[in-house]
């Protein structure tokens, strides 16, 4: 895996709550903080690898029953946007 791969990912899986809540609110992507809390558990309880296909569907999965299909797929927007560049 690359440096950036290993950055990108780092970052991800040791995100605060605070961080989350900042990127949700710069990319316009509604949160509460009990999600964001709980998204942040889920991200923490398996690290998953970003640019890994599979890993991210399932990543994108929870995040839909925690939150909504609709802030999944604009959370999926995003990390596609990210690994892209």
């Amino acid at each position: 895996m690359g440096i950036f791969k290993q950055i990108v990912n780092n970052k991800i899986n040791r995100m605060s709550v605070k961080e989350l809540m900042q990127y949700s609110k710069k990319y316009d992507v509604s949160l509460t903080d009990a999600q964001a809390a709980t998204l942040v558990n889920i991200m923490k309880e398996k690290k998953v690898d970003i640019f890994n296909v599979e890993e991210r569907k399932e990543l994108i999965k929870k995040i839909a029953r925690v939150t909504d299909q609709q802030t999944a797929r604009k959370i999926n927007q995003l990390i596609q946007e990210l690994i892209a560049k």
